[in-house]
């Protein structure tokens, strides 16, 4: 796991410490533009292709989605699987310290609900709570 996990203050009061902080280790493991979709939709359809992910997250450019994609796979949050075949074929799947995040994607799911709904707004988007999502 990279060290990105660590801030550095540097002020006049004192030589350079080191800080560890819990919420901001979390947004920096999953707080990038499209983790956060990326490992909900892994979530709740266990494994995917590039291409699925692609379907899944249309905003996401395939050059953005592949930069997520490698760094939650260096926070080993996710799992990479190349088959070697012609043409290449990528699976996606969370590992179980990715799976770990779930409470944390469901308080965030139901959180943005309480937003949306308290602006009088109807979620419109492809995501569903994971608790209503079909078993596989």
């Amino acid at each position: 796991m990279k060290n990105h996990l660590a801030k550095t203050c540097n002020n006049e009061q004192s030589l350079e410490s080191i800080i560890y902080c819990p919420v901001e280790t979390t947004i920096n493991m999953i707080g990038g533009k499209y983790k956060s979709l990326i490992l909900w939709k892994l979530m709740t359809n266990k494994t995917l292709r590039f291409s699925q992910l692609r379907k899944e997250i249309p905003c996401a450019t395939p050059k953005m989605l592949t930069q997520q994609l490698r760094e939650l796979e260096s926070n080993q949050l996710i799992n990479r699987k190349v088959f070697p075949v012609v043409p290449p074929k990528v699976e996606y799947s969370l590992t179980d310290f990715g799976k770990s995040i779930k409470p944390v994607l469901e308080a965030m799911y139901q959180w943005g609900s309480h937003c949306l709904n308290r602006q009088g707004l109807n979620i419109n988007c492809t995501m569903a709570a994971i608790a209503d999502q079909p078993k596989q």
